[in-house]
């Protein structure tokens, strides 16, 4: 599996993906917003772009999908919902499909509610598993609910879903908001050595040429996979002191994405 990771460099700071096969050049467009971007990174590769997916509904991830399937008359994927939503879906996704890009590739689709109702992820298996995670998962930090979400499902999503997956999984965002990410998780969990080691790392970096983290690093440092950590307890007790002294996690954790949503 080739993967090609395309910064935007627009405001709202979108990644948007290649997925390609080595023995065909056949490739998956992920949320193609840029579709310049992505239609001229393919030409450079050689490869051709015959499938587009968007993980949800919303329009900076489905923006582009009229001038790439215009250009090269590839198929549209989607949560098998999300037809009203997203124009000319070709093919909808439900939990447990196979999305298969030419010879050697097969990326497994997960159906994570929660940043929208109709969001799917896609994992890979194999030596170098990875989960293209559009707006559920972010580098320490996990989607709004603002528009059509849920935090009790992004919730399930994380826990019965995500947080499961091999430590080694490598995580594909579909926006860069790290610098912020981290900030967040200082002030909730002050003490967290790899988050305060990181931030100097992140500030002011040019997000093109950002590490690609694993779900183990993640859970290290990203405040929604640490929802049993006495220091995040304690601190989301100063701001509501109406919380057991052992909160259950989901209410932990749909208490993190409340102050999340005006930090």
């Amino acid at each position: 599996m080739l993967v090609e990771r395309i910064w935007t460099g627009n405001a709202y700071r979108n990644f948007n993906y290649l997925v390609a096969c080595g023995e065909t050049g056949e490739a998956l467009a992920i949320d193609p917003l840029d579709h310049e971007k992505c239609l001229n990174r393919a030409k450079v590769r050689g490869w051709q772009i015959t499938q587009v997916l968007n993980t949800h509904e919303h329009l900076d991830h489905t923006g582009g999908n009229a001038a790439v399937i215009a250009a090269t008359g590839a198929k549209l994927l989607a949560h098998h919902k999300a037809g009203s939503k997203i124009a000319g879906v070709d093919r909808g996704l439900a939990a447990g499909d196979v999305v298969k890009v030419g010879k050697s590739v097969e990326l497994e689709c997960l159906d994570t509610p929660g940043h929208t109702l109709c969001h799917v992820c896609l994992r890979a298996h194999g030596d170098q598993p990875a989960i293209f995670s559009g707006d559920t998962l972010f580098n320490a930090g996990a989607g709004n609910c603002h528009n059509g979400g849920d935090p009790r499902l992004l919730f399930a999503t994380f826990v019965e879903q995500l947080a499961k997956l091999p430590e080694n999984t490598r995580v594909y965002p579909g926006h860069d908001y790290v610098e912020n990410n981290l900030g967040f998780t200082l002030d909730r969990e002050p003490d967290n050595a790899d988050a305060r080691a990181l931030l100097p790392q992140v500030q002011g970096h040019d997000p093109e040429a950002s590490a690609v983290w694993t779900l183990a690093e993640e859970k290290r440092f990203n405040t929604f996979f640490r929802l049993q950590s006495p220091g995040v307890i304690a601190r989301l007790r100063e701001r509501f002191p109406d919380l057991p002294e052992q909160p259950d996690p989901q209410t932990v954790f749909v208490k993190l994405r409340e102050l999340r949503n005006s930090w």
